[in-house]
C-alpha cells in the first residue's frame, strides 16, 4: 500500500519498522502511475510475519466486501520480482502470467503468496495481486503488529481517496485486527507516525 514500503521491494533496502533488507527487483524503477482501487474481497491478518512480527495481510477475493487498495503500474519482471522477495526467494525469475490472466486465479505452490489473483482491470490494464491458497475462514487470524499497521494504514491514507476515519475503520475492522486494534489506536497510529 505504501510507496516507501514498495520502494523497498523495487529498489531494495529495509522499510522503517521493518527486520528485513530486501535486494530489490532487477529493474529499479518506481511506476509511474499508481492509483487507489476498490477491490472485490477482504482482507485479513493471519500467520506470523518474522519482518513486522505479528499477523500477516492476505486478501481473499471470494469474501463479499470491498478491500480499498492501491495498484501500482509495475512491469511483468517487477511483479514477479516483488513475488518473489515477499517469498524469501530471489528475484530472478519470471512468471508466467498466462493462468492468472485466461482464470482470474494460478496456484503457483502453496507458500502464503503464492496464489496469484486477477482482481479486476484499471484502464484495460489488469490488477494482479498474490495470496495465500487458503480461504480466510481456513485459518487462525493473527493480529498485526503496530508498526504492520502504521505502514498499511499510511499507505491507504496516501492514496488519497479515504480519509483518517475511513482507514482507521476499515482497517480496526479486519479479520485479526479486530478486537485487537479499535479505530481509535489506528487513527494515534497514523497521527504519530
Amino acid at each position: 500500500m505504501h510507496l516507501d514500503r514498495l520502494a523497498a521491494y523495487i529498489r531494495g533496502g529495509r522499510p522503517p519498522g521493518a527486520v528485513r533488507e530486501y535486494p530489490g527487483c532487477r529493474d529499479p524503477a518506481m511506476p509511474v502511475r499508481s492509483v487507489p482501487v476498490e477491490l472485490t474481497g477482504a482482507m485479513y491478518f493471519a500467520t506470523e510475519s518474522p519482518v513486522w512480527s505479528g499477523g500477516r495481510a492476505f486478501y481473499d477475493p471470494e469474501v463479499d466486501g470491498r478491500v480499498p487498495a492501491r495498484a501500482h503500474l509495475v512491469t511483468v519482471g517487477q511483479f514477479a520480482d516483488i513475488a518473489a522477495q515477499e517469498m524469501y526467494r530471489a528475484p530472478d525469475v519470471d512468471l508466467d502470467l498466462e493462468g492468472v490472466l485466461t482464470s482470474g486465479r494460478a496456484v503457483l505452490g502453496d507458500g502464503r503468496y503464492e496464489t496469484l489473483v486477477c482482481a479486476g482491470q484499471v484502464d484495460g490494464m489488469p490488477v494482479l495481486t498474490f495470496t495465500a491458497p487458503w480461504r480466510m475462514n481456513d485459518v487462525q487470524w493473527v493480529p498485526p503488529s503496530a508498526a504492520y499497521v502504521r505502514f498499511l494504514a499510511a499507505g491507504l491514507l496516501s492514496a488519497g481517496a479515504w480519509d483518517l476515519e475511513a482507514v482507521a475503520s476499515y482497517v480496526a475492522a479486519c479479520p485479526g485486527a479486530a478486537g485487537h486494534w479499535s479505530v481509535r489506536s489506528v487513527t494515534e497510529l497514523l497521527r504519530d507516525g
